[in-house]
């Protein structure tokens, strides 16, 4: 296991210090504006298609609001420790779970934020080659080359420039207002056409089984769930932990519901069709589809800044910048070799450690403001900590067999937190190795 520097001893380590105040630029509107963009993405869309036609579209939408509100919720939560405390998310693992141990979960998160930092990639590609081969142009299998070429070589530069830049020029100015249109004329020609279908039969439409409600929300939840080891990246360039955590809750609830829901429109009108196939077959949809496939940019670069930033912890000497391009480079790479949709599953069973991980985090830091003073005195490995998280893990996959049909993850962060909530006061004696 790699040996991270301590605190003390890594005064350039920018994952392991607290932002300085006059860094701290990021409001309201630049933590929902980040949040609502990267929320929004046909990834989520097409999963929201996944509801139907198991489940009647009261039930889709009822998973869908109590879904979003809780993960986003839980997103918010985290923000306000990173905001709060100034630390990224590797400096918050640092403060749980020991100077040393903390390198395991730094390990997996890089391995999983590159792979869905490649997936990303794919998904581009994907809907870049039907856009092309809507307007009879680059049928062949051949572009799939330059197009993931393309968009690797977007991200990689964009993660030359400023992450701060980026969010308040780019996202917040231009690639938010031009999502919002996208959505709203996509949302409105499939709303036309569920009217045209007779809006009232098809609210009414019963499921037709295979998965239940609280799998619903399950599922809902998993999209917001696998951005909390990325959050505090981004919100300790906040002003005010209690705006981070409105804002951000505020932005990516809204977005996750937007997306999720337009995803059961399509499905319930479009049943037989594949979802890109569906939005390009809307009116004006190639342009609403093509501006939503710019702004996946973000998630992309998303993966790779985080990655970037949790590497930067690893090996201080080589800078967050350097690591961003490196690490869009191996994703780039990946993209062109590896059939990521047949290693969908894999990611989703590596994101399965992060949430009893962050139920740990959010139940030794809710406080936030004393993750500094735990970062500072944190021994090499916190054993409570440690064995909270591999028994959440344990119980996130036997969960669901000894509980069927509740689902995995809102028990697994239910138990993980408050367990370490009720342990706090015993772990923050000094641990011993």
């Amino acid at each position: 296991m790699t040996t991270t520097p301590s605190p003390a001893a890594g005064a350039a380590n920018e994952a392991l210090a607290p932002v300085a105040a006059a860094q701290r630029v990021f409001r309201w509107h630049d933590h929902a504006s980040l949040w609502f963009s990267l929320g929004v993405g046909l990834l989520v869309m097409q999963v929201g298609a996944y509801l139907m036609p198991a489940l009647s579209p009261r039930e889709a939408l009822a998973a869908i609001v109590a879904g979003s509100a809780v993960g986003a919720g839980l997103l918010g939560w985290v923000a306000k420790i990173g905001c709060d405390s100034g630390l990224a998310s590797a400096g918050l693992m640092h403060a749980v779970y020991g100077r040393r141990f903390a390198a395991l979960p730094i390990v997996l998160n890089i391995v999983q934020l590159v792979g869905w930092g490649t997936f990303e990639l794919v998904v581009m590609r994907d809907a870049t080659l039907a856009i092309a081969r809507q307007s009879d142009a680059m049928a062949g299998a051949a572009w799939a080359v330059p197009a993931t070429l393309l968009w690797g070589g977007v991200v990689v530069l964009l993660l030359s420039g400023s992450m701060v830049q980026l969010v308040r020029r780019i996202i917040a100015r231009v690639a938010l207002p031009l999502v919002v249109l996208s959505l709203l004329w996509l949302t409105w020609q499939f709303a036309a056409l569920a009217q045209a279908q007779g809006l009232a039969e098809l609210w009414r439409r019963p499921g037709a089984g295979g998965m239940g409600v609280m799998a619903a929300l399950d599922l809902v939840i998993a999209m917001p769930i696998s951005w909390l080891p990325l959050v505090a990246d981004y919100a300790r360039h906040g002003t005010s932990g209690r705006t981070a955590l409105r804002a951000t809750w505020a932005g990516y609830a809204l977005a996750n519901m937007w997306c999720y829901g337009l995803g059961v429109l399509v499905a319930l009108v479009l049943p037989s069709q594949d979802l890109v196939t569906a939005l390009l077959l809307a009116q004006g949809g190639l342009i609403a589809l093509s501006l939503i496939l710019i702004d996946e940019v973000d998630n992309a670069y998303g993966d790779a800044y985080s990655g970037a930033v949790s590497a930067h912890a690893l090996r201080p000497r080589t800078s967050v910048r350097r690591f961003g391009i490196l690490i869009a480079l191996l994703c780039t790479g990946l993209a062109l070799l590896l059939p990521m949709h047949s290693l969908e599953p894999f990611l989703l069973l590596l994101s399965s450690v992060f949430v009893p991980l962050f139920g740990v985090v959010l139940g030794r830091l809710a406080g936030g403001a004393a993750a500094r003073v735990d970062l500072a005195r944190a021994a090499p490995v916190h054993w409570p900590a440690v064995l909270l998280w591999l028994a959440g893990v344990a119980f996130y996959h036997a969960g669901p067999r000894l509980l069927p049909g509740m689902g995995a993850t809102l028990p697994t962060l239910a138990l993980c937190l408050l367990l370490s909530w009720a342990t706090r006061e015993r772990a923050a004696r000094p641990a011993m190795v």
